[in-house]
Parts: structure tokens; sequence; C-alpha cells
């Protein structure tokens, strides 16, 4: 059973980092693709970034691109979300997501799915 584990989350100020951390264990997700969702207060899920197993279609939602930086490492099945610049439309649970597909996850669809790190953004 595959489990995906975040961590780096919390509160920062306008204009601050954070840098969210996900660690898969139980089976390696080295072949699937793994990325990043998040859930703002009433809003849907959302994609906000992730790639391929091989590194390949690596996309970023539009609220994010220049500002969040996605990355991976297969071998040590862990991803990392280097956020910069964060204003209070961040605020949201993220979520360590990973499915077959690229495509899938820009959906915000995953198999698997991990329980959240809460970021909040105060301005």
């Amino acid at each position: 059973q595959v489990q995906l584990v975040e961590s780096g989350g919390g509160t920062v100020q306008a204009g601050g980092s954070l840098r969210l951390s996900c660690v898969a264990s139980g089976q390696s997700l080295a072949m699937h693709a793994m990325g990043w969702f998040r859930r703002a207060p009433g809003k849907d899920l959302e994609f906000v970034a992730g790639a391929a197993w091989h590194g390949a279609g690596l996309s970023y939602a539009d609220s994010v691109k220049g500002r969040f930086t996605f990355s991976r490492d297969s071998s040590q099945n862990t991803i990392w979300l280097q956020m910069d610049n964060l204003n209070s439309e961040d605020t949201a649970v993220y979520f360590c997501a990973a499915t077959g597909q690229i495509l899938t996850l820009r959906r915000a669809q995953a198999d698997y799915l991990g329980q959240g790190t809460q970021v909040t953004v105060s301005s």
C-alpha cells in the first residue's frame, strides 16, 4: 500500500517562501507521475505542479508559474515544491499526489493522495 507523507507547511507572511516535501513509501513510485494539488477554503481541488516519472511533461498551474518550482528524485521516491513570493491566494491545504499519467494529474486526479499540509499566507 502506497503512503504519501507531506511536510513543510506552515504560516508565512506575504512575499515569503516555503518548501514542501513529500516522501512516498510502500512501493516504488519511480514510474508514476507525481505532483502537488491544493484546496483553498471553499474551492475545489486544484492541480499546482507535477511531472512524469522521467521528468517530462513538467507542468505548473498558471497561477503559480514563475513563483513555484517542482522537483523530484525518483530514486528516493521524493518530490518537493519550492514556493516563493507567496500571496494570500496561495493559502490552502497542499496535497502530494501520484498517478500513472501526467495528463491525469493535470486534471487534479490521482491514484494516491497524501493527507495534506496546511499553508497559510498572512498579509
